[in-house]
């Protein structure tokens, strides 16, 4: 049965928008070495065409990300971090000034300096607050939307921290606990992604889907990310360069539960996902039996 959508609003810097349809958050990667290799840019043409092409096919979202956290991917310093942020947020905000833009750090002096330096407008923080001790409090001192991830442990070791007496009920409750902490400390806008792929086995993701609304409980937009990840290509056998299809279908039922946002590589076949599923629910809707 398909879960009926819920309205949220976001405040970026005074300006109020409205998540009254799925959104679509576009990947952009300026690592060397990001799991999924048609997510990386290394120079300023191919950041440029794929801002554009990613805006032209209907992303609401770009999501910077400038330090992979794939396990056995090489760790970059802080410094290193924004310097590769400074180039790519700096060449986006000149051809395209407008774009709701988030990024993707772990690290409260990152996201502090993204949003300050570079008027970032969202912050995505894989580790929910859990690596940086101080990333609560400078998004509560910032007031950004921000996106609380759960995850155990660090890339490092969260392959070996999947023991959970239920995943679904033990990261929902990390969640509202995390959750809570944030909106005593006055944070409003939170975004919630229960981390498919983060600190869970491939049957543990797929749970985590099966029981997708019960995260509705939070009372949080819902971020789902699955793009081309593990728990596709290996149940079907294949790379994640060919995990595309699967990554639709599995976004549609991310979508039939109630995802307000899809964190895509591809942005063109999410759209088209969010196109159908919102007019089925529409005409679901509308049909008196």
């Amino acid at each position: 049965m398909m879960q009926p959508f819920k309205t949220y609003s976001l405040n970026l810097k005074g300006r109020l928008v409205t998540i009254d349809r799925p959104w679509v958050m576009g990947i952009i990667n300026v690592t060397p070495d990001s799991f999924y290799g048609g997510s990386r840019v290394e120079d300023e043409q191919t950041l440029v065409e794929r801002v554009q092409a990613m805006l032209d096919d209907g992303a609401d979202v770009l999501d910077i990300g400038a330090c992979s956290t794939r396990p056995g991917s090489e760790q970059v310093d802080a410094r290193g971090e924004m310097q590769r942020l400074d180039w790519a947020l700096g060449i986006i905000r000149r051809v395209s000034p407008d774009v709701i833009l988030s990024v993707d750090t772990y690290r409260a002096d990152v996201a502090r300096r993204c949003v300050m330096e570079w008027e970032a407008d969202i912050i995505n923080d894989i580790s929910g607050g859990t690596i940086d001790e101080d990333m609560f409090s400078t998004i509560a001192d910032l007031q950004v939307p921000y996106v609380l991830m759960h995850t155990r442990g660090t890339p490092e070791t969260m392959a070996s921290m999947t023991d959970y007496d239920n995943v679904s009920a033990d990261v929902l409750e990390w969640m509202a606990r995390r959750i809570d902490e944030l909106r005593q400390m006055g944070v409003v806008d939170i975004i919630a992604d229960p981390g498919f792929g983060f600190a869970k086995t491939m049957e543990q993701n797929f749970e985590l889907l099966a029981r997708l609304d019960a995260f509705h409980a939070l009372d949080a937009p819902l971020l789902v990310g699955v793009s081309r990840k593990r728990m596709i290509y290996t149940p079907l056998d294949c790379t994640a360069d060919d995990a595309l299809n699967g990554t639709t279908v599995i976004n549609t039922l991310a979508l039939q539960q109630g995802a307000h946002i899809l964190r895509v590589h591809d942005v063109k076949p999410a759209v088209e996902a969010v196109k159908l599923t919102t007019l089925t629910r529409s005409c679901g809707n509308n049909k008196k039996i």
